[in-house]
């Protein structure tokens, strides 16, 4: 890993902006559910695309795994930040509705993160 504090810095980050948006959008949730559903996984790939990038402009070779290892970092540091929150009090959702409803969602980050390192990969082929 390049760098093991940005990774868990920008790990952080990533899990922070969506949930500041999700509390300040939060009545949508109830009022008109599928545009929460909507914004929610916008939120997460701009914010992962955005520190993506800035995370790989430091990466030198090894960018699939680079980008495997990293993204698998930031989705531990999200579900672990994210579940004892979910899973108590106010949410109190259980472990198969918070997969279901936010967990999932979640794989967007190493599903970007390894796309990333793939794309330059082979641009550093060329």
């Amino acid at each position: 890993m390049t760098s093991f504090r940005k990774a868990l810095l920008f790990g952080v980050i990533i899990w922070v902006i969506p949930f500041t948006v999700a509390l300040f959008i939060f009545p949508l949730r109830e009022s008109w559910r599928a545009l929460f559903e909507s914004i929610m996984p916008l939120v997460i790939t701009i914010t992962t695309v955005s520190l993506g990038v800035a995370y790989f402009k430091k990466v030198e070779s090894g960018f699939i795994k680079e980008g495997v290892v990293v993204g698998l970092l930031w989705l531990i540091i999200c579900l672990v930040i994210d579940l004892p929150l979910m899973l108590s009090s106010p949410m109190n959702m259980s472990l198969v509705d918070y997969m279901a409803d936010v967990g999932l969602t979640y794989l967007i980050i190493p599903a970007i993160t390894m796309s990333l390192g793939m794309t330059l990969k082979s641009r550093a082929m060329e």
